[in-house]
């Protein structure tokens, strides 16, 4: 059985250690200097007490640290670091070149990009598999692992940045259209509970509509409008104030600030 170990169980540390828990195909262990969190996560993992120690025990090791703390616990590392490891980085900003360059170019690097949906197993994952030194095998187990755990697309380093500004910062976006119908749903009479209820209810199942049919969003969107009817109403206003324009500039937006705090 391959060995996964986890720098770091905090928030995504730990929702991904605890996705890969369920598939049973990993053994897992553990470093946090927070003895809580390595309390939390006892029950699916093997703790160590140092990092040296995790990496020794494992196969795969996934860095899931604060991007200002990468370069000097990878420093940290190098000494122990070999062929044989392969280092998965979740930290955004942090090039692939650094990593190579912090782990005294020793091993294999895979960079993956997370959103906050992976806290709840629904995450949608960009891998990097530029370095050279990463294998084929190597290559599909990253791809099953993350697969098993939500989607997982598989894009140059280059394209992170547009990752970035259309699916990790893409969240922010979703929670800002839904508290703008909430508060409309209060507006009209709803309690907010009542609203949000709703909302949520709303988005998860048109979400789960659009993976089922496969059809393309403009098509879905024509099975509620009815000539002369209340949805088009509704569309040509979104239409009068530029809704697709405004989502899309956004998107750019934080695509270029992703590509200028990289820089």
């Amino acid at each position: 059985m391959k060995r996964f170990g986890f720098i770091g169980l905090g928030n995504m540390g730990g929702a991904i250690a605890r996705g890969l828990a369920s598939g049973g195909a990993f053994a897992l262990h553990g470093f946090d200097p927070s003895e809580g969190m390595c309390r939390k996560n006892t029950d699916i993992m093997t703790i160590h007490a140092t990092v040296h120690e995790l990496v020794d025990n494992s196969d795969y090791v996934l860095l899931a640290v604060k991007p200002q703390v990468m370069r000097p616990v990878l420093t940290g590392l190098a000494s122990a670091l070999g062929p044989e490891t392969c280092l998965v980085s979740i930290a955004a900003g942090v090039t692939l070149d650094q990593l190579v360059e912090w782990s005294g170019k020793a091993c294999p690097v895979v960079r993956v990009m997370p959103n906050t949906p992976a806290m709840v197993g629904k995450g949608v994952y960009a891998l990097c598999f530029d370095h050279a030194l990463l294998d084929e095998g190597r290559r599909q187990t990253m791809l099953d692992v993350f697969s098993s755990i939500g989607q997982a697309h598989v894009l140059p380093e280059k394209l992170f940045d547009a990752y970035t500004g259309l699916i990790g910062s893409g969240p922010a976006y979703v929670y800002a259209f839904m508290e703008g119908l909430i508060d409309a749903g209060v507006t009209l009479g709803l309690t907010r509970a009542q609203a949000t209820s709703m909302v949520a209810g709303l988005v998860s199942g048109s979400a789960l509509m659009a993976e089922a049919e496969g059809a393309h969003p403009t098509l879905l969107k024509e099975m509620v409008t009815s000539p002369g009817g209340t949805t088009i109403a509704g569309l040509n206003v979104l239409d009068e104030h530029r809704f697709k324009f405004a989502l899309g500039q956004a998107v750019l937006a934080a695509a270029r600030r992703s590509k200028e705090l990289a820089g």
